[in-house]
């Protein structure tokens, strides 16, 4: 499949954005200065990147405790993105949310919470309402392997294909669910198989070729935007950071149990690298134009921090300005 240069060019500069945001955090993190649990998305840029370049900004997107990348992906703003990591009151949730509740709902980004598998359901609904409004929005409920521990996701998707709603159920399987390895909870990697006895297609693809994820989003797009949904992706992929915060070292303990030279194996896979090798061998784009795209990102990131450091933290007496009674 031929892609035009502008639309690759786009593909590398979300992946680049997600990444030089995500380890702008790091230090802040490090230093203290973030306070709330930080699960960075660095490594997974590409299944983000190409799931979100196959929707439209009315389809929907709900997302996990790992959801900068979906967030930044689906046209969120960064400033608001790290405004609200940092607890002010000029990010995406006001700082009342932090890093694991993200949201945008006028660009599509209805929301993420911490709850393993806690918005399969909400995506449902949400799909169940396109169906029934005939108003064609596709939904997209990211999950990650764990969530396949989570009955909700059987249920789910049940009722999907049982009212053939058009919801992509799309699992980012990075192989540890936090720190266990996925054969230590499952006889067999086999992810994508699981939406087989309800009768949903499914497949696996390597999560970490933006093109292969893009191509196979936008066949199921299609697919549900035809009424022919629901349809199960398994993006084959891997965090290059520890599972909360860069490196998963609670109090001077290192508890990233996973093995070097399997995190090394799959740096040599890396999302953007992999993009950056295509585009010159295709002479999509020298390493000039791509220098310049990772500036203008740097750039934008520096800005996003300032931002937050200047912002304001909500006043005390606010505490439950965003609280409603039933």
């Amino acid at each position: 499949m031929r892609y035009s240069k502008k639309f690759l060019l786009n593909l590398y500069r979300t992946m680049v954005r997600i990444r030089l945001c995500e380890e702008g955090l790091v230090q802040p993190i490090m230093t203290g200065e973030v306070r709330t649990p930080c699960h960075l998305y660095s490594g997974e840029e590409a299944v983000a990147a190409g799931v979100c370049a196959a929707l439209k900004r009315q389809d929907y997107v709900f997302g996990t405790h790992r959801s900068h990348g979906h967030y930044l992906a689906k046209g969120g703003d960064m400033k608001e993105l790290v405004a609200e990591i940092f607890g002010k009151e000029t990010g995406c949730c006001r700082g009342r949310g932090g890093s694991m509740h993200l949201v945008a709902p006028e660009l599509g980004m209805m929301g993420s919470v911490p709850i393993v598998g806690g918005t399969i359901s909400l995506a449902l609904g949400a799909a169940l309402a396109s169906s029934i409004r005939k108003d064609r929005r596709v939904v997209v409920s990211f999950f990650g392997d764990g969530a396949t521990g989570e009955g909700v996701l059987y249920e789910a998707l049940n009722f999907a294909a049982l009212k053939n709603l058009p919801i992509i159920f799309a699992c980012e399987n990075n192989l540890y669910s936090t720190h266990m390895p996925i054969l230590a909870c499952r006889p067999k990697n086999n992810v994508f198989e699981t939406a087989a006895p309800f009768c949903v297609h499914s497949e696996r693809i390597d999560g970490n070729d933006v093109l292969r994820v893009y191509a196979a989003a936008k066949k199921a797009v299609q697919k549900c935007r035809a009424g022919l949904g629901p349809v199960f992706l398994e993006f084959a992929t891997y965090r290059l950071r520890g599972h909360v915060g860069p490196d998963d070292n609670i109090q001077g303990t290192r508890t990233d149990i996973r093995p070097q030279k399997e995190i090394e194996l799959w740096r040599k896979r890396d999302p953007i690298k992999k993009l950056e090798r295509f585009l010159i061998k295709e002479r999509t784009a020298d390493r000039h134009t791509l220098e310049r795209l990772v500036r203008s990102a740097e750039q934008e990131v520096a800005a996003a921090l300032a931002f937050a450091r200047q912002s304001p933290y909500p006043e005390k007496g606010d505490l439950t300005r965003y609280v409603f009674e039933k």
